[in-house]
């Protein structure tokens, strides 16, 4: 199987292949546009003695033109593809190398309140988020974001096999990508879908059938006037007849076409991304809904919004002096267009939100699934029935440099809880995140950075970074009674499997002691599992107590040759060695 890196490479050769020939299309196209130019001047220049063909020559020389313009514009759009394609998959190479800190942090995601995101830096600089996100739209950041706090463990063997069968479409994931860096909408899709959604018809219905009738009557008159049956007056009469009827209807016309022209881009850009996801062939049952949910019953949504798109190109020509004159006084071009967009949102109100999703939904889990594509070592974890809640060989985290970090066994079994003590810096608070944020990737159907990894699925729960609050008055310890309120609250409406470092710092050793040694045989008495840190090992005695559902864990610390050792293994038991006393002496504090 070839290394994700060897491939981003490779398609970097490819690329800056067809970027050249590309770019030579376009100096070619730009040249026979000059060309074109001149001969058609020169051509008019010598003919034009010669009746009707100067006329010609121009008609001709006019399309000619206008051909290679289109086709210029065709060249730069798909230079742009290529460019955006190069740019991916540099992205990749440099991530890969441990890159990866220039990348979108999610900031705006950062919730203290949540159920575990900021404990385990979901989001922020040199978070998960950050390494995983190749998002292009908002809404698909937003998604992204959304699916990786959801705390849902529902489906996840569907997940996983939509996952796998995305990850390796890799460049059908980076053509899509590709086509989304495209789009340049001047509002967000909630806001065209809540104007959609909240509009009436403010075009007077009688127009309808006068804008049927109209255009006739203007070629009706016209022919009359070239066979000379009447006269130019009685045409001119009917122009202006239509620019009254044009300006009857101008506010309401001139409204919608103010908020059509701000969705226009958008759904120019997302017909061929909706394209896409109809074209491809997928297998996983949640991908294949997800088609159908774009499937229309007598058309393709990429059709139907190719059309909206087209309409509202032709609306905005209503800014040519020559249409918004002669178009509007002889066909109401005006009118005609705003109905024709009413008539398209009044039949597609309630589904363009739904394909608007089905587009961010792929934006999301193509970020997934680029994470699967880069980590083919990683495990696809194991949905088990055993009484073990995890059961994992060699895990890590997946943010540590696979040269240096350093994995663990782990299996805890259902309604158990692991008190882990241990020295400073010997890799308590790591183990914690690492256990975390492998039930996280679970259960969004993400491999996990282990050698195996067998789990039932189970919700994530974590009090490990509680703060004061100065704007809310509050003290940090009140704070953390709060938190841990909050986790008591959610025990008693489901299992969840619940992480905590170092509980009530926020108060003397003594009341810390006993007041943590009662909240541990509370949560002991629940249904949940889980692991707690600390530095107290009083509360290691619980373990004779309540063994074995409360056990004793620990990280060590050795003194060799006047220096610190960590091996960064969990091991049975209770810590012995501190080392904050070697520390202060080692650096001179005391």
């Amino acid at each position: 199987m070839q290394k994700p890196v060897d491939f981003y490479k490779s398609q970097l050769i490819e690329l800056n292949i067809q970027h050249t020939e590309v770019s030579k299309k376009i100096l070619r196209i730009r040249a026979l546009r000059f060309l074109v130019f001149i001969t058609s001047a020169l051509g008019i220049y010598y003919t034009f003695h010669i009746p009707n063909v100067p006329i010609v020559i121009a008609l001709l020389g006019i399309i000619a033109f206008i051909f290679l313009v289109m086709q210029h514009q065709k060249l730069k759009d798909k230079r742009k593809i290529i460019i955006t394609k190069k740019n991916i998959n540099t992205t990749e190479i440099a991530v890969l190398n441990g890159s990866y800190h220039d990348l979108d942090i999610g900031k705006e995601f950062i919730n203290p309140q949540h159920f575990f995101s900021n404990d385990i830096d979901l989001f922020g600089k040199g978070s998960f988020f950050q390494f995983i996100n190749r998002t292009v739209t908002k809404d698909g950041k937003k998604e992204l974001a959304a699916t990786i706090v959801s705390n849902q463990t529902a489906f996840i063997f569907e997940k996983q096999e939509a996952l796998k069968e995305l990850s390796s479409k890799v460049k059908w994931r980076q053509h899509f990508s590709a086509l989304e860096s495209l789009v340049t909408a001047k509002r967000d899709t909630a806001t065209i879908v809540e104007w959609i959604q909240n509009y009436t018809s403010k075009i007077p219905k009688h127009l309808s059938i006068i804008t049927k009738l109209f255009p006739i009557v203007s070629i009706a008159f016209i022919t009359l006037l070239v066979f000379k049956t009447i006269s130019f007056s009685i045409l001119l009469g009917w122009f202006f007849v239509g620019l009254a009827i044009t300006g009857s209807a101008l506010k309401a016309t001139q409204k919608l076409y103010t908020d059509a022209n701000n969705a226009k881009d958008i759904f120019k850009q997302y017909y061929l991304l909706l394209e896409q996801i109809e074209n491809q062939q997928f297998s996983s049952s949640i991908l294949q809904n997800k088609q159908q949910d774009i499937t229309s019953e007598n058309e393709k949504a990429s059709s139907i919004f190719k059309k909206f798109s087209k309409i509202l190109d032709a609306f905005d020509q209503r800014n040519n002096i020559l249409i918004a004159v002669v178009g509007n006084g002889l066909f109401l071009w005006d009118i005609q267009n705003a109905l024709k967009t009413e008539q398209w949102i009044a039949q597609y109100k309630n589904v363009v939100k739904q394909w608007f999703k089905t587009v961010s939904y792929f934006d999301a889990q193509n970020s997934l699934a680029n994470f699967v594509y880069n980590h083919p070592t990683y495990s696809f974890p194991k949905i088990q029935d055993e009484t073990a809640v995890i059961t994992a060989k060699n895990l890590g985290h997946p943010l540590l440099n696979r040269t240096k970090r350093i994995d663990n066994d782990f299996r805890i079994s259902n309604n158990q809880f692991f008190i882990v003590t241990g020295a400073n810096m010997a890799g308590k608070s790591t183990f914690l995140r690492t256990i975390s944020l492998s039930i996280v990737m679970a259960n969004c159907g993400l491999p996990v950075c282990a050698e195996s990894y067998n789990y039932t699925p189970v919700k994530l729960i974590t009090s490990m970074r509680t703060s004061d609050s100065l704007t809310d008055d509050e003290s940090y310890f009140y704070s953390e009674l709060k938190r841990l309120k909050f986790i008591v609250d959610k025990l008693t409406n489901d299992n969840y499997f619940i992480v905590l470092d170092e509980i009530l710092k926020g108060t003397n050793s003594k009341d810390k002691a006993l007041g943590s040694k009662k909240f541990i045989e509370k949560l002991s008495k629940s249904t949940s599992t889980g692991i707690i840190a600390t530095h107290d090992v009083s509360l290691c005695e619980l373990a004779n107590e309540y063994a074995p559902q409360i056990e004793n864990h620990y990280f060590d610390a050795e003194i060799v040759n006047n220096e610190l050792f960590f091996d960064y293994k969990m091991k049975q038991g209770i810590c012995k060695n501190m080392n904050a006393s070697f520390l202060l002496k080692k650096m001179e504090i005391v």
